[in-house]
């Protein structure tokens, strides 16, 4: 038994027929692809068919690992669910935390993945007895909570299995729908549970037990415990209604500091990501009004509603995720038993995003849309460019039914989602997201249907920071806020191992962020070639923001696989995991000239008043440098021959085979 720290192999399920078999991968795939991310790229590019209809039996939906994932490192226990996109048409990925990344590796694989329809519900059980389908119609119809605990109890067997399934979302095939792990956590995006639901999968049940190796364990604790000093210790903290200060003061300084994340560790470990609400809505991160409003819309006397303390003061327990020394989480209490506490994400989509302050509201959305098995993001979204929608008249009484939905109407927004939910009235509408909903509504409306590319982006301000407006329309899955930004590069702090990133000043001038420049341009690709990194390896953003010269990524990497690998060496694998997932799309006939951001959320037009007024980003000019910079053409954002070759990506036949007919 050599020491790696991958199965290397995966396991194959085929729903039509019931066939299940394994396949090995070679070592040197995990070189090139590293797992997780990388691996699934490998293995859905040549098997996908052009034109594969995402919700039929030629789309393949898998479930990775990460690399690092059980070698003892920290934050590493991302999984991952793969596939092309309902939502769209592109590659698909959805990133979860919990327990079932290593639950994979116990089983013996790196992933599982599931090709063809079943004809009737069914569920994956791999246990000691080796891996099996079952019938599921007894579980068709219950949420995605309900379903975990019965499977729980039904294969427990002195080891609590880690599950994933749908809920009711995904059943019905909501284009929003996610999978759901760990008692409403969920890999959200993407429409992925819609394929699941597609192929009536109702869930993954894992209970293996075989050991997790790497090559230096030893090596993987040591450089674990002296990163683990940036934990033991907390910054003091003032109570939570100062910290809109922080947000007025950013906001008012005429410099843009260099953002450090080692900072953002004290607020996450006491508030989560919801210590971010008030400080995020006074510094214009936040969109407020469905993107046409401001801070001034939603005052600190709306804001208030979702102060960071009140959140916490429902918070029965701190969750961690595995191998998580952080503990963003947290376990809340609703009259009717315990719910995950709402991320910040949730809540400022269902807060600032429609003018709502009412926590009680927010909490119970938040339960309900978990169990559903529904993503957050997108349904605020849709929930926002309804109610513009009906502001502007542009929905009909019909259509209404009956619903008042007057900005802030909370009562409102908990009917709509249950209609989302259920798929009934205005919620089946929406349930497939803001793209398809504005198509069926006449009028102006579709100023306000915000995504990238078909999903709806999240909770984040592209006029504030304009590389979330790049890293969502340039990268293969658009609309994702995880995939990059201009501080996530300088919370990164790339430039401290890796020779081609560039360094950034500790201040610079706001207005330079808008303009389109060769510099941010490669720190842009640097970002998103580290993105591929870390998540071919299963580790957490939130460890990366420490930044890689206090977070020992690359030594973990080379420590765990017996490797001795550069930086430089390894973010050139993040750009050909990124190139691969690039040549996935354009395979699948999507121009990149054709995927962008809403023009809103651009500055197009620019804000009259609030934090952002003003701004405008260069978007198209942007595209263009990232391309180039990436060794994609600048007019295409289509891989180059020479950059194929550099990859050793030159069998993956002519990219631009039909796409520019």
């Amino acid at each position: 038994m050599t020491n790696k720290p991958y199965a290397g192999k995966v396991l194959w399920v085929n729903l039509s027929t019931g066939e299940i078999r394994e396949e090995p991968i070679p070592d040197e795939v995990y070189r090139q692809y590293l797992s997780g991310l990388g691996l699934a790229a490998y293995v859905l590019y040549p098997r996908i068919p052009a034109g594969a209809d995402p919700l039929g039996p030629e789309n393949i939906l898998g479930f990775v690992s990460g690399l690092l994932t059980g070698t003892g490192s920290l934050f590493t226990g991302r999984w991952m669910v793969v596939g092309k996109s309902p939502l769209t048409g592109t590659w698909g990925d959805a990133n979860c935390g919990g327990t079932f990344s290593p639950a994979i590796k116990r089983c013996g694989y790196d992933g599982i993945f599931f090709e063809g329809l079943s004809a009737k519900p069914v569920i994956l059980i791999v246990d000691a007895d080796g891996a099996r389908l079952e019938e599921a119609m007894d579980l068709w119809g219950l949420d995605a909570v309900e379903t975990e605990i019965t499977l729980t109890r039904r294969f427990y067997s002195g080891k609590k299995p880690s599950v994933a399934c749908i809920g009711q979302a995904g059943e019905k095939r909501s284009l929003l729908a996610g999978v759901c792990h760990d008692g409403g956590r969920l890999a959200a995006r993407s429409g992925l549970g819609a394929v699941m639901g597609a192929k009536m999968l109702k869930a993954v049940v894992l209970t293996g037990n075989h050991p997790i190796r790497c090559a230096d364990p030893e090596k993987v604790k040591t450089l674990s415990r002296a990163c683990s000093k940036y934990f033991r210790t907390d910054l003091p903290l003032p109570e939570a209604k100062r910290l809109p200060v922080m947000g007025k003061l950013l906001r008012s300084f005429p410099l843009s500091p260099r953002m450090d994340g080692v900072l953002s560790m004290p607020l996450f470990r006491k508030w989560g990501t919801a210590g971010m609400n008030q400080v995020s809505v006074e510094w214009g991160d936040s969109p407020i009004k469905n993107w046409a409003g401001s801070e001034k819309d939603y005052p600190q006397s709306l804001s208030n509603g979702i102060n960071p303390d009140k959140i916490i003061a429902r918070e029965i327990r701190k969750y961690h995720c595995y191998s998580c020394p952080l503990g963003c989480g947290g376990i809340c209490s609703l009259e009717e038993g315990e719910t995950h506490k709402p991320e910040y994400e949730t809540v400022m989509a269902f807060g600032g995003l429609l003018l709502n302050d009412n926590l009680d509201a927010i909490f119970e959305i938040n339960d309900r849309l978990n169990r559903a098995g529904m993503d957050t993001i997108s349904a605020g979204a849709a929930v926002g460019f309804a109610m513009e929608a009906a502001a502007q008249g542009a929905l009909t009484g019909e259509q209404l039914g009956g619903l008042d939905l007057r900005w802030g109407n909370a009562d409102a927004v908990i009917t709509l989602i249950d209609q989302m939910i259920q798929r009934q009235g205005l919620g089946d509408l929406l349930a497939d997201g803001v793209k398809r909903a504005a198509s069926q509504i006449n009028s102006n409306s579709g100023e306000g249907a915000i995504h990238a590319g078909g999903q709806e982006i999240a909770m984040h301000d592209p006029r504030l920071d304009p590389g979330y407006a790049l890293h969502a329309s340039v990268e293969p899955t658009p609309g994702r806020h995880t995939t990059g930004a201009q501080s996530y590069y300088e919370m990164y702090r790339l430039w401290k191992r890796v020779k081609s990133a560039p360094r950034p000043r500790m201040l610079y001038g706001k207005n330079g962020k808008y303009r389109s420049d060769p510099e941010k341009a490669s720190a842009a690709v640097c970002t998103s070639c580290f993105t591929q990194l870390f998540n071919g390896a299963g580790l957490c953003m939130f460890g990366g923001f420490l930044g890689v010269d206090r977070l020992p990524f690359f030594e973990w990497l080379n420590a765990a696989t017996g490797w001795q690998l550069s930086p430089d060496e390894y973010i050139q694998i993040g750009r050909r995991i990124q190139t691969l997932r690039q040549l996935f799309n354009i395979k699948q006939g999507v121009d990149p000239r054709k995927v962008s951001i809403s023009p809103r959320a651009i500055g197009m037009p620019p804000q009259r008043q609030g934090a952002n007024r003003g701004r405008t980003i260069e978007l198209e000019a942007m595209k263009r440098d990232y391309w180039q910079q990436m060794g994609w053409d600048a007019d295409t954002g289509i891989p180059t021959p020479r950059t194929l070759t550099q990859l050793g990506l030159n069998g993956t036949g002519d990219p631009t085979d039909g796409l520019l007919d």
